[in-house]
């Protein structure tokens, strides 16, 4: 019997030796708190800067293309305007002669057909910098390129990859590119950019009240208008093709001021230049209803940030139309 007790202490003693040195080893690699922060955001859904939207299934939001921005003529002779109902995301604003001009934001899809391309302006400045993205474009007065070029903005214009002349069009109307060719200059690492907008869901939002017709109207020169069916927001008078609109899940109208940009187009109008920093009052469309708030940025580079009295704003993730409207001279109407 001793005996027996003396193996089975001795056996223990062993254990508790060997538990005692297992505590020295280091942890394995899958324990330590970067591979834990790893897998957490593995697991955590991935969603598109531009949009919110998620990621599907083995795709990633970390592309090898910056956000590209291409600028798009908004008149008649723009008819019809190619590639918008891809965009992720759309930004109108005022340019000279009372007209407008967009921002067509690409990302999560490149398109291999889109235009017609417009010049550039100051404006779009604050527009873009947020995101670091790249800007497709025509051209631009001297005074803009060198304000764009200080302002560390990357631009392709005709003369680049992809950039072609539409036959059947005239010009300057005729400028077209394949997007995904430009894209094709830009080597970088992969990088998600930041969220463009406060994204989060439509049932965050304040009731609001009924809106389901929209007029933005630009200094007494063009209107768009926007209608409520079936879900989304129809832009009634816009210069795509059927099958080729921007689907709006939100309308986003920011008041904004507009200066000028200090020079004058061939035709002798005076450019403005849209102020996109600061704050202002913001009308946020969605599902029918309208919620009022204001918008703020810091400085050009900064992030849109968007507030109710009773606290911070969030856009349900989505398609987002963006028209910066003139604070003095320019107006946004709705109806039920």
């Amino acid at each position: 019997m001793r005996s027996t007790r003396l193996l089975a202490t001795v056996i223990i003693a062993g254990s508790l030796v060997l538990a005692g040195c297992g505590g020295d080893e280091k942890s394995p690699a899958s324990d330590s708190p970067e591979a834990q922060a790893s897998a957490a955001a593995a697991e955590t859904p991935q969603t598109w800067p531009l949009t919110g939207l998620d990621v599907a299934d083995g795709k990633n939001a970390e592309q090898k293309h910056p956000v590209l921005v291409l600028k798009m003529d908004n008149t008649p002779s723009s008819a019809p305007q190619v590639g918008l109902g891809e965009a992720d995301l759309v930004v109108e604003e005022l340019v000279e002669g009372g007209v407008t001009r967009l921002a067509a934001f690409y990302y999560s899809q490149v398109p291999s057909e889109v235009g017609p391309v417009r010049s550039m302006r100051a404006s779009d400045i604050g527009i873009v910098s947020p995101v670091g993205a790249a800007m497709v474009t025509s051209g631009a007065a001297p005074i803009t390129i060198s304000r764009i070029k200080d302002a560390g903005i990357t631009f392709f214009a005709e003369g680049a990859k992809g950039f072609y002349r539409e036959s059947s069009r005239s010009a300057p109307y005729n400028l077209f590119t394949n997007l995904a060719d430009t894209a094709s200059l830009i080597e970088q690492g992969a990088e998600r950019p930041q969220d463009y907008l406060p994204w989060g869901d439509a049932e965050d939002l304040p009731s609001g009240q009924p809106a389901t017709e929209i007029s933005a109207s630009f200094s007494g020169g063009h209107t768009t208008t926007w209608s409520f069916r079936d879900g989304g927001y129809v832009n009634d008078n816009s210069f795509a093709a059927e099958g080729d609109r921007f689907p709006a899940d939100t309308v986003l109208a920011l008041r904004v001021e507009v200066g000028d940009a200090g020079y004058r187009d061939p035709a002798g109008n005076p450019v403005p230049e849209t102020i996109f920093e600061g704050a202002g009052d913001a009308m946020l469309f969605h599902d029918g209803r309208l919620v009022r708030g204001t918008w703020s940025k810091s400085s050009l580079k900064a992030p849109i940030q968007l507030r109710t009295q009773a606290g911070p704003l969030t856009v349900p993730a989505g398609r987002v139309w963006i028209e910066l409207v003139p604070r003095s001279g320019g107006d946004v109407q709705f109806s039920k």
